[in-house]
């Protein structure tokens, strides 16, 4: 840890404690991927924090991909009348997410933290309004001939396509939303699932919590 106290190491040591809101968290986790001095501030603040821990319990997170894994892939899915809507095509799906941004306007409504399941990939989820953001905060891009979908899984109700998500994460307009819904993405052929229905993968799965 350096010796000056100046605005990285504050930037960095709040990120470390978890004290910023989610716009700032991922400004910094942006600027830890392009700047290796920062993110070595990152790692010296985890070091002179570490002590702290040793205060808490560990408590296990909840396992969840079970019930995301049966809602995702059914054994026997039903054919739900939102799938009609696939017969468009997949280029619908695409145009389903905007322009993606690197900060949240406002302070959230709900978040979600889509924790990695397959290839390192996770994503923080942040919901203001009716105003979805999604940024993609560790792992790669699909390969060229694959894409990542986002879905959202509604109580029992069959996952239903939010699109494909560009290469760092996405802003869409989400209705019908709440506390406890499930976000998942999987990865996909290119252009999205060609079925309606996910096909590949479950790659980072969250639920929307309230802020």
């Amino acid at each position: 840890m350096t010796s000056h106290f100046d605005d990285d190491d504050e930037m960095a040591a709040e990120y470390v404690l978890g004290v910023t809101d989610i716009a700032a968290r991922q400004a910094a986790e942006a600027r830890a991927k392009r700047d290796p001095a920062f993110a070595a501030r990152i790692v010296d603040w985890e070091v002179h924090f570490s002590g702290l821990n040793s205060e808490f319990a560990s408590v296990p997170a909840p396992d969840l991909m079970p019930q995301i894994e049966a809602r995702l892939f059914p054994k026997a899915p039903k054919t739900p009348r939102w799938q009609r809507f696939w017969g468009v095509g997949p280029a619908v799906a695409v145009l389903a997410v905007a322009a993606w941004f690197a900060f949240v306007p406002g302070a959230p409504d709900l978040t979600a933290t889509l924790a990695p399941q397959a290839q390192g990939v996770s994503y923080q989820a942040a919901l203001t309004g009716s105003e979805l953001t999604i940024t993609r905060v560790a792992g790669a891009d699909a390969d060229s001939t694959h894409d990542y979908e986002l879905w959202i899984i509604r109580g029992k109700d069959a996952p239903v396509s939010l699109g494909v998500l560009p290469a760092e994460g996405g802003r869409l307009t989400l209705t019908d939303f709440g506390e406890g819904m499930v976000l998942a993405v999987t990865l996909e052929p290119k252009g999205g699932s060609p079925t309606g229905n996910p096909t590949g993968p479950i790659v980072a799965a969250g639920p929307l919590t309230r802020a």
